[in-house]
């Protein structure tokens, strides 16, 4: 097992720790015992999990209370599920005693952090991410939070888990296309911050594709190590952490004009290839650069390009709705080459003007 320390300022006890190896279901309630003294655990899972058995094999022969979301997936990302969540656990008699454990994808951590940060003012969270996303991404650095029926993730907290276990094993039981939609997040953080990165999941893809434990152990700890460096320095998206939302400006709103039929790994793919196509349409992107990561998308077997049905108008309504957006425009995150972001004296996101987004989503398409 391999070990990671998050120090974040944010956090009252200066920091987590995040595991990562295999098989670690089986032990992680008596790690939580232990880390918890006469806290009572409490489970948010999904339908996806209970199927996939990882949740009997998370209690075992124990009687854990424990809420199932159902549906799985994006559309139960409500403030609904989230009071139904917290009357769950009013309904068991559970006090400031109790440690929320989210056992499954990014969508179930999301939601069990933000019940977690409103329970009783505040009860500490486990993350278990059980897919490529939630490994990479979205366990790690204390963003939870909701969609309302106009944004995605319009409502939420910064709430920073108290531990992190990554079981890579939970991996072999993830649907093809999510699998490989997970691996997006991935990507992003090579593009961003480690040019080898990029090349080792080129070289290594068909490794990856294979679920081999070694390489996706590895995975989860150049993930965990970059996305851990920026939420050190910036817990809650002062600057730097902004870097994390390279090609999620156009992505999210991909995925919200889809009605969440594309998932968000396939939406920000979307976005990855924008975002390299605003770079050249401003002087400072390579198309060569943009090629091999078109190419790398491809091979994971993600959309490169906008559907012809996505109309251009309702993207722009969507991108002036982010939720980083001022004045009703949001700034973009950009490259100038791989591992390196593109800053503008100390800000790392920039001003980019609505003419030159429209001519960019026209490119976009197929």
């Amino acid at each position: 097992m391999t070990e990671l320390q998050i120090e974040v300022p944010a956090v009252g006890s200066g920091g987590y720790t995040i595991r990562i190896g295999t098989g670690l279901l089986t032990s992680l309630l008596d790690r939580v015992s232990a880390a918890f003294a006469k806290a009572r655990p409490f489970i948010v899972t999904d339908e996806n999990l209970v199927d996939a058995g990882h949740l009997s094999r998370l209690c075992g022969e124990r009687t854990i209370d424990h809420f199932v979301i159902t549906p799985p997936g994006e559309v139960s990302k409500t403030m609904q599920t989230v009071t139904a969540i917290l009357e769950s656990m009013e309904a068991a008699f559970l006090g400031r005693d109790t440690v929320v454990v989210a056992l499954g994808g990014g969508t179930v951590g999301d939601i069990a952090g933000f019940a977690a940060a409103l329970f009783k003012r505040g009860v500490p969270v486990v993350q278990v991410p059980t897919t490529l996303l939630a490994q990479a991404d979205s366990a790690v650095g204390g963003k939870t939070g909701v969609d309302s029926s106009l944004s995605k993730n319009a409502f939420g907290a910064f709430w920073h888990p108290a531990a992190v276990f990554i079981d890579v094993h939970t991996l072999e039981t993830v649907k093809d296309r999510d699998y490989r939609a997970g691996l997006i997040e991935s990507v992003k953080h090579a593009m961003i911050a480690d040019a080898d990165y990029f090349a080792y999941l080129e070289s290594h893809l068909d490794a990856i594709l294979r679920r081999e434990h070694d390489v996706l152990a590895e995975v989860a700890l150049k993930n965990c190590r970059i996305k851990g460096h920026v939420v050190e320095i910036d817990p809650t998206e002062q600057n730097m952490r902004r870097i994390l939302n390279y090609g999620h400006t156009i992505g999210h709103a991909v995925e919200t004009a889809s009605e969440f039929e594309l998932l968000h790994g396939e939406a920000i793919a979307i976005g990855l290839v924008g975002a390299g196509l605003i770079e050249v349409e401003l002087g400072f992107g390579d198309a060569k650069r943009l090629d091999r990561v078109r190419a790398l998308l491809k091979k994971i077997g993600v959309p490169v390009t906008l559907p012809r049905s996505m109309r251009p108008d309702r993207l722009i309504e969507l991108i002036k709705r982010d939720k980083k957006a001022v004045d009703r425009w949001p700034r973009f995150v950009l490259i100038d080459d791989f591992g390196q972001i593109h800053k503008q004296g100390q800000e790392y996101a920039l001003d980019v003007d609505k003419a030159t987004i429209e001519t960019v989503l026209a490119r976009l398409y197929g």
